[in-house]
Formats: structure tokens, sequence, C-alpha cells
């Protein structure tokens, strides 16, 4: 959350060509009702099966950026599904960095506690072994959406020659 996946990923779409979707915003589309409206009429888990169904779906999508949200890949099946059939990219910043980006947002459901700045920490240490999964992690904390967009392309473009 708040590391620039949705931004990132534009950036990537619009160089790369490709298509871009969101996993949040089509969840809102499919489902008719914003995530924290989810989260709060039928919850985290009903939320989190919407987020696998996603993933179901996306299986066959050829030539797309997906940006997911920052939970998706915490289920192991989804980190394992999405890994069969396209590159994974892990946006990260520090705890202090996310913060500030969201502080002031007030759509995000696993921040409405006490402690928010808290939350975050706690989220970073539970998520940190699913994101390790990753095919590779990227430090958005100095960089703008465009220079984590051309680190990812380089690296996109690598892989792609190396199995061509």
């Amino acid at each position: 959350m708040g590391c620039g996946k949705t931004a990132v990923g534009r950036v990537v779409s619009k160089v790369s060509g490709f298509e871009f979707l969101d996993t949040d915003q089509f969840i809102e589309d499919h489902v008719g009702m914003s995530i924290p409206r989810i989260f709060e009429e039928q919850g985290e888990d009903s939320f989190r099966q919407y987020e696998r169904e996603v993933v179901a779906l996306l299986a066959n999508q050829e030539n797309t950026v997906i940006a997911t949200g920052g939970g998706l890949l915490v289920d192991r099946s989804n980190m394992d599904a999405m890994k069969q059939y396209s590159m994974v990219f892990c946006l990260w910043a520090s705890s202090e960095s996310i913060w500030r980006r969201v502080k002031d947002k007030s759509h995000r459901p696993l921040l409405q506690t006490e402690n928010p700045k808290k939350r975050i920490i706690d989220l970073m240490e539970q998520r940190k072994s699913a994101y390790s999964q990753a095919d590779m992690l990227v430090n958005t904390e100095y960089r703008s959406a465009k220079e984590v967009a051309q680190l990812i392309l380089s690296q996109f473009s690598k892989a792609v020659t190396r199995v061509v």
C-alpha cells in the first residue's frame, strides 16, 4: 500500500503498449461497491475471496500489466498462480514513507485502527516472506513512477530475451 503500484503500472502499460488492469478497481467494478464498503459490509475474508477469483480470471490474460492490492500476493495460491503466467514485481518503501503517502487517505480499510502507523509496520512484517517470493523487489522510496517503470521494463526485457 502506498508504494505506487497503480501509478507505476500505468507508466509500464503506456510504455510497453500492454493493457493495464488494477485488481482493486476490477473488484470494485465487478462487485459494484468500493473496497472500504466491501470490508465494512462483507468483511476482509470476502474481499480476499474476490481477489482469488480475479487471479483465476487473469490466468489467460496476455500482454497486460496487473497492479494488485498489497495483500493479494500474501495468499500463497495467488502468488503461485501469478508466477505461473507472469513476472511478479514487488514495489516497496519504508514504513515511514508509506505512512507519509497514505496518512491523509481515508479509503484504506486496513488502516482504520487506533494506530495506523503501527498497523503499516505490522503489515509489512507479516507480508515480508510473501513479498520476498516476487521475481524482483523494487524500492520506490526515492524514485519516481517513471524511474521505477524503467527498472521493471528493463528487467522484463532481459527475462523475455532469455526465454526466447
